[in-house]
């Protein structure tokens, strides 16, 4: 627990950081693009397949069907988007962790020796995986939300906590011990990951801090790579 609070404690000293800025804003304009073209594709399915007009039993021909299933959609999305806004930024942010695990180790690093940056092709591929894995996960999480509702913010605490934690950290660890090398490390210290990545979902919950935790969570575990690589 020390050393996962010392190495938070390291990741928020260096927040100011431009390149943690820029990631920052990265992640929420493209979470914040992908949910409104989420939106947009699933407005034209119900105009695709509704039309203006339609045919309801009893009711007969109606034209108001499509407007409501809008006004519902609008609804319903906007109520999704809370669950999965926070999971979506994360899997995103994913994408640019070697631009902020870099910025760790520039300044508390810098005796290490440089390492090639992640390819833009196998990044956007892990991050395509990682967002599928998380957003699944919370949508069936989402009936145990209904069913377990006194449990549902402890749930969303562990399912997210171990999800990032696994990710945060192999991408972390990826970058000087290959993939292999990861998951091997990742086994090694599985508990220590998940109750870090518990740590970092708990502020998942309070708005707009949320926003900064993929990134706090990013520089986090790559204390946490260094801290139990060197012990290792």
């Amino acid at each position: 627990m020390g050393m996962i609070l010392q190495s938070f404690l390291l990741a928020l000293g260096q927040v100011g950081d431009p390149r943690f800025r820029k990631v920052l804003f990265l992640g929420i304009g493209l979470t914040f693009a992908l949910l409104v073209a989420a939106y947009a594709g699933f407005l034209l399915l119900i105009n695709l397949f509704v039309g203006p007009e339609a045919t309801v039993p009893v009711l007969g021909q109606v034209t108001w069907l499509d407007d409501l299933l809008s006004i519902s959609s609008f609804i319903f999305m906007i109520v999704l988007s809370v669950f999965l806004m926070i999971p979506v930024a994360s899997a995103i942010t994913s994408m640019f962790l070697d631009e902020v695990a870099q910025a760790v180790e520039d300044r508390h690093y810098p005796h290490l020796p440089s390492v090639p940056k992640i390819p833009f092709g196998d990044a956007l591929k892990d991050t395509v995986n990682f967002l599928g894995v998380l957003i699944g996960a919370n949508i069936l999480a989402l009936i145990l939300y209904v069913i377990l509702s006194p449990l549902a913010l402890f749930i969303f605490w562990g399912l997210n906590g171990f999800l990032l934690g696994r990710e945060y950290f192999t991408l972390a660890a990826m970058r000087r011990l290959g993939r292999d090398g990861a998951r091997k490390l990742r086994s090694e210290h599985s508990g220590k990951i998940w109750l870090a990545g518990i740590l970092m979902a708990i502020p998942l919950s309070v708005p707009l801090l949320n926003l900064v935790i993929p990134i706090l969570g990013a520089a986090t575990f790559t204390h946490i790579f260094h801290a139990v690589n060197g012990r290792r």
